[in-house]
């Protein structure tokens, strides 16, 4: 039996196992699929830990997608360019990262939500990690324009210049996002973690807005129940991207690729 885990701190609410054994059950096989606590000074000793027991592919959540970047070997594309892994494969000896979470988004939003990106003008609250993931696959949707605001400057500008080929990306802060509305409003801060709504101007929403929190939970969010009172076009949280990127995750290990479709209701029951 393959064995497969979720690392992170905190990690008692990870829904990963849930997800990864209805996975395999889709494809007929038995995993066992664990959640693993790790503190920051022994996280690459407990990753190397898990490998020698014979793990064969790691998930990273917060807060070590950015560590575990920079102790891979070999990374792909979308890990490359955010910086970031929060999928870790093991041959070798050797480990292999991948970030799942901006093909994960997309799949979201294009294949469950029914969204058209080209073309779309596109703001992101926050510049942390979760951002990170999501920059290039929206890029190479074909939007036309993306905003990274975040309530430090030069965090949003760093993360900007990583992008910098890219023309139609800007970064400020958060008092002074354009007075405007976007197609295209995306929540990558933990605030609604907290019940709390970033600071952003009421001008961003219209009634063609979609908002996207990245965080997900049994309800609406505090930037979900923020856009319907601007009356957005439609709001949704991060379950679906949750999903998704995990399927790619399993596609990685396994070559299997999971009906997402089907877990909605597992997850998240009427």
């Amino acid at each position: 039996m393959q064995r497969f885990a979720v690392i992170g701190n905190p990690i008692e609410h990870s829904k990963s196992p849930q997800i990864h054994a209805a996975f395999a059950a889709q494809e007929e096989v038995m995993i066992d699929y664990q959640r693993v606590l790790a503190d920051s000074d022994h996280f690459i000793s407990t990753v190397n830990q898990l490998q020698e027991q014979g793990l064969v592919g790691l998930n990273v959540t917060v807060p070590f997608k950015v560590l575990a970047h920079a102790n891979c070997a070999e990374l792909n594309s979308y890990a490359k360019a955010a910086g970031a892994v929060n999928t870790l494969s093991f041959k070798q000896g050797v480990w292999q990262g991948a970030n799942t979470d901006g093909i994960g988004l997309l799949r979201d939003l294009e294949k469950n939500l029914g969204l058209a990106l080209s073309g779309q003008r596109v703001l992101i609250i926050g510049a942390g990690g979760a951002t990170r993931g999501i920059v290039l696959p929206l890029i190479e949707a074909g939007i036309s324009e993306l905003c990274i605001a975040n309530r430090s400057l030069p965090r949003a500008e760093a993360l900007a210049t990583l992008f910098s080929h890219h023309p139609q990306i800007t970064a400020c802060v958060l008092d002074d996002i354009k007075q405007e509305s976007y197609d295209l409003v995306i929540n990558a801060t933990s605030a609604s973690l907290n019940n709390e709504v970033p600071a952003i101007p009421a001008a961003v929403i219209s009634s063609n807005t979609f908002c996207y929190d990245l965080a997900y939970a049994d309800h609406d969010t505090a930037f979900m129940r923020w856009a319907k009172t601007l009356q957005a076009q439609g709001c949704c949280d991060g379950l679906g991207m949750l999903l998704e990127q995990a399927a790619e995750s399993y596609f990685i290990w396994r070559g299997f690729r999971p009906n997402t479709a089907a877990l909605f209701p597992l997850l998240r029951p009427a």
